[in-house]
């Protein structure tokens, strides 16, 4: 459908749609009234063999940069023109913070060498000079390799051409932004134009299509491409330089306490934002392997908040960005990851590998743009909130700025599951692991994925717009996007499905729990209490026991989920409210008005708990990571003889999930998604936040961290076994996060930690000790060999 008065669809999808309220003058893009989205690649998108005419058309006006394909009279900065790399390069070598630190190194040097009796006083100067001019080579090299080269504009329509082609084939229903977003960010743009301001991208992180598909929604709406930090590991042969051209900033993962390398990114940002350029970060850092947001990252962050609070910028535009799949393409390499399979390096071959996807119909994209607000202006309300001095902010290691960088990072990461839309594939993952039994039929599947949106919508989310689609045929589009993962049974009296790989479909599953962890974490904390079943005053569970037992699990997950800012009471009252209003739970109130306890409705119980128990299956899993990353530390109790040995965090990793793998086939562990390592390692992090584990790194960097338990944490050993006796703090610590698993039948809470388990962990403990004794006494006569060596050398050079 072609709008009045336009030449060609240019990105309208060929679909009926309400009328046109406007058309953008220079992206063609039109504005529907009541319409959530818009596909924005897929009518650019022709098959030769299909409309050879159609195809040859589009590559010509690519080709020629007719209309908004030529990126030309962008909103922001000019950018795409011959010298802008060397302009970039330029002000970054001599911008004041690396000239600063070059003249601190050289001086450092010189001092140190005067010291050590090998410079002369009056060759001080001439050394000086000498090692500027090195250091001034070494940044030199950094920077060429770190910064993005916006030099060719026919590159760049090439290149929006080609991943655009790739996108439409393996994202078959294309990459959809809201109508009123489009406006909007333009006018935004517009603004932060004229003001020579940056606009800066925070988006969440899943996929490296995330890349792709902010710069090709920004080439589209006719916006200046923001330089997009990207890992160093994706700088190899030929992609590498695509990456460069396109708009990526390649950075080290770990600067290593390198103070040069520190400073040049420093001076690299702080030219970004004060030119007004864009700029875009992943707050998470890395890729979400788990469906849900990460934890922020605050390395590029911090030096983005420098480079306003040490006065070399005035102000940015922060705008969160998420990004949600049907599917994402990477899960295979997912799950081997999460399964402790390396992580396999990049290269050209695994990028070229790849186009197996691009035949799979994987569903669409969907980005939304939360609202954008002032970097400046959030600085300035923080330090009204916390009444702080301005000039104390202004040093890396100020607590004051700490706080502000932690404020920044949980703030993007709340905006972010503001603006993010639930996809189908999400719900039908999050329907099927939370339903007990085998299998669902189709219409009840298609029931509760009607009673989650419900939810969802209530809870303040969106679930993505299909243009009016029914529940039922939204549900076989997302059946055919998951394939494999969900399975079909036919020949019955209803049509019937099932989860077949509940690992991979946990993915899915995840990315709604953002909305229901409160939820989920109070319905767990009275499980403790359902589960010992006999009536229903015996199932009543005490305000005073329910708060207890969620500050407990809150502490828990503290470094695991993103919960709302406004304390544990308010939020407990608010959720409370909540599922009363929803008639999951009935409050009773005391003569002050207070709450005194909660208990599940009648009608709860007459539908099978089956709204309660999805909130229980929703968190369940993170809950048996939780114990078990805690069962596998009680292995750490050393035997006698190797008492004190420090293990390696890597290998200790690997114990407890070989441990779970273990638990999780001989029934003492009830979800093998408790074993992937992302949820072991933030329950590790966890432990050690509590000082329940010491961790000890390299200042160097060149070892390997390794840790012991804290020695108040430490179990007793039986005095004439030699066995762990199951008393004393970690135990306790462990018995309160018992008490919240899903009871199988292999268990009862008599025994959460039974002796079979309780056996496991002190053989595989036993088996880390000696591994890591045996590696130091090897390392130690390597060690030796070499001294010996050594020595034999010199004596030989002597002689």
């Amino acid at each position: 459908m072609k709008p009045n008065g336009s030449p060609d669809n240019n990105g309208t999808p060929e679909t009926t749609a309400p009328a046109t309220t406007a058309v953008n003058d220079v992206t063609n893009i039109p504005v529907f009234e009541n319409e959530e989205s818009r596909d924005i690649i897929r009518a650019n998108f022709t098959h030769f063999r299909e409309d050879p005419f159609s195809f040859l058309k589009q590559v010509s006006l690519h080709y020629s940069g007719a209309g908004w394909r030529g990126y030309n009279n962008i909103i922001g900065q000019p950018i795409y023109y011959k010298g802008f790399s060397e302009q970039m390069k330029a002000q970054v070598m001599n911008s004041a913070i690396v000239r600063k630190k070059i003249v601190q190194l050289a001086e450092r040097r010189v001092e140190a060498e005067s010291s050590q009796g090998l410079l002369r006083e009056s060759h001080k100067a001439r050394r000086r000079e000498d090692v500027e001019k090195q250091l001034v080579e070494v940044v030199d090299g950094i920077v060429d390799g770190m910064i993005c080269k916006f030099e060719s504009k026919r590159f760049i329509r090439g290149a929006y051409y080609l991943c655009m082609q790739l996108l439409a084939r393996s994202y078959d229903q294309g990459i959809h932004v809201s109508s009123q977003e489009i406006q909007n960010i333009r006018r935004i743009a517009t603004i932060a134009a004229e003001k020579k301001q940056s606009i800066i991208f925070l988006p969440s992180h899943r996929s490296h299509i995330d890349y792709v598909s902010l710069q090709i929604l920004c080439y589209r709406l006719g916006i200046g491409l923001p330089v997009v930090v990207a890992g160093e590991n994706l700088n190899f042969p030929l992609v590498g330089q695509f990456l460069q051209n396109a708009g990526a900033m390649f950075i080290r993962r770990s600067f290593g306490g390198d103070e040069l390398y520190q400073s040049t990114v420093q001076g690299y940002v702080d030219t970004i934002l004060k030119g007004g350029y864009n700029f875009s970060c992943f707050i998470e850092g890395g890729r979400s392997r788990t469906g849900k947001l990460l934890q922020p990252k605050f390395g590029i962050l911090g030096y983005v908040l420098d480079s306003l609070l040490s006065g070399a910028v005035e102000d940015a535009i922060i705008i969160p960005v998420s990004t949600q799949y049907d599917k994402v393409i990477e899960m295979d390499g997912y799950v081997n990851e999460l399964l402790g399979i390396p992580k396999q390096k990049e290269n050209l071959w695994d990028f070229l590998s790849s186009s197996k996807y691009l035949s799979l119909k994987m569903g669409r994209v969907d980005v939304r743009f939360g609202n954008h607000w002032s970097l400046r202006g959030f600085v300035n309300e923080f330090l009204v909130k916390t009444q702080s001095n301005p000039d104390l902010v202004t040093t890396p290691k100020s607590d004051v700025r700490s706080k502000m960088l932690k404020n920044l990072g949980y703030k993007v990461l709340g905006d972010i599951n503001a603006a993010s839309v639930v996809m189908p594939t999400a719900l039908i993952g999050a329907v099927l692991l939370t339903l007990r039994g085998r299998g669902v039929g189709k219409e009840e599947l298609v029931r509760r994925m009607d009673w989650l949106s419900d939810r969802i919508r209530a809870k303040g989310g969106r679930v993505a717009a299909f243009g009016g689609l029914r529940t039922e045929e939204v549900l076989d589009r997302g059946i055919v996007v998951l394939g494999d993962l969900v399975g079909r049974i036919e020949g019955l009296a209803e049509e019937t499905f099932y989860a077949v790989d509940r690992f991979k479909l946990s993915f899915y599953r995840n990315m709604v729990i953002h909305l229901f962890v409160s939820e989920a974490i109070v319905a767990v904390a009275m499980y403790t209490r359902i589960k010992q079943g006999g009536g229903i005053a015996n199932q009543r569970m005490s305000y005073s026991d329910l708060f207890n037992q969620v500050t407990i699990l809150s502490e828990l997950f503290r470094g695991e989920f993103i919960f709302p800012t406004e304390g544990i009471v308010i939020n407990l009252h608010t959720t409370l409210k909540g599922l009363e209003k929803d008639r999951v739970i009935k409050i009773e109130y005391n003569d002050k008005q207070e709450i005194e306890s909660v208990e599940l409705t009648d009608e709860e119980r007459l539908c099978g708990r089956e709204n309660y128990d999805f909130y229980c299956f929703l968190i369940w899993p993170f809950i048996e990571s939780a114990w078990l990353a805690s069962v596998a530390i009680i292995a750490l109790t050393p035997p006698p003889e190797f008492k004190d040995v420090w293990v390696p965090v890597k290998d200790t990793h690997a114990m407890a999930q070989l441990a779970g793998k273990t638990l999780y086939h001989q029934g003492d562990l009830s979800y093998f998604e408790a074993v992937n390592m992302e949820s072991l390692k933030n329950a590790f992090q966890r432990l050690e936040e509590e000082a329940v584990i010491v961790v000890r790194k390299s200042k160097t960097g060149k070892n390997p961290p390794v840790m012991k338990l804290s020695e108040e944490w430490l179990p007793q050993r039986d005095p004439e076994t030699g066995k762990i006796i199951p008393e004393g703090q970690l135990w306790k610590f462990v018995e309160n996060i018992a008490i919240c698993r899903r009871e199988g039948k292999n268990r009862r809470d008599s025994a959460s930690v039974g002796t079979r388990v309780l056996t496991l962990v002190e053989k595989l403990g036993r088996q880390l000790f000696e591994a890591t004794a045996e590696a130091k006494r090897i390392e130690e006569e390597d060690a030796e060999v070499e001294i010996r060596t050594g020595r034999k050398r010199r004596r030989r050079a002597r002689l």
